[in-house]
Formats: C-alpha cells, structure tokens, sequence
C-alpha cells in the first residue's frame, strides 16, 4: 500500500475513485471534459488508513456520516459515533462515499457528479 499523495495547492487534484462506480466514471469523464488535470487514486485498491479518512473529514467540511455509505456499512451502526464509521471504512472502503474530488485543502463528494466543479469555480 502507499500512502495517498495529499494535493499541496489548488493546481493539484486528485480523484478517489472506484472504477466499478457509474457515478465516479462519469467524474472522471467530467473532469476530463473540463480539461482538469488530476490524479486517480483507487482507494479500493489502495484504502485509506484512519488518519487519512480524518485528513479527508475535514478537507470535506462534514462529518463522517456525511461522507459514508451506509448500506455498506454493519445493520445498527450509530452513523452519530464518527470514530467508529471511520474506523469501519478504513476496514471496509466500499463504505466510502464515491466519487470524491480533493483539490488543495477542499474536497466535494460528486453526488451528484457535477458537485465537484463547485471546487473550480472562480477558478
């Protein structure tokens, strides 16, 4: 595993993407379309550790039950206690919220894709 590469400015981005996700494809197509160079981080593949899953809480501005699937996740999980979803997506990363574009010191989850250009507006 490797750790996730953080964008440092506003100039880098990065997609957490799931490939088997239509919403995340059409991220992908989105920000391609928009000219926006990013990079792709499969966090199926390469999941996310607790302290990056808290990195990426507060680049989104939410809390964790903002930013989790809960049909991924255990029936009767408490969506109140955040340091248990967290813990649960570092073990099971499928209970991420997908697609979700970090750029510089924000993120946006792509619910629906074209949330993630209000992180280029302005721009």
């Amino acid at each position: 595993m490797s750790a996730l590469e953080w964008p440092k400015g506003d100039a880098d981005v990065v997609l957490l993407h799931n490939a088997r996700c239509s919403k995340s494809r059409a991220t992908r197509a989105l920000l391609e379309e928009h000219g926006i160079e990013f990079v792709t981080h499969d966090y199926i593949a390469d999941p996310l550790d607790r302290a990056e899953l808290e990195e990426l809480g507060a680049r989104l501005g939410l809390e964790p039950r903002d930013w989790v699937r809960p049909g991924e996740l255990p029936a009767g999980v408490d969506l109140g206690d955040g340091a248990r979803l967290i813990e649960l997506v570092a073990a099971e990363p499928r209970a991420l919220q997908r697609p979700i574009v970090v750029r510089g010191a924000r993120a946006q989850v792509g619910r629906p894709p074209e949330q993630v250009l209000e992180l280029f507006a302005g721009s």
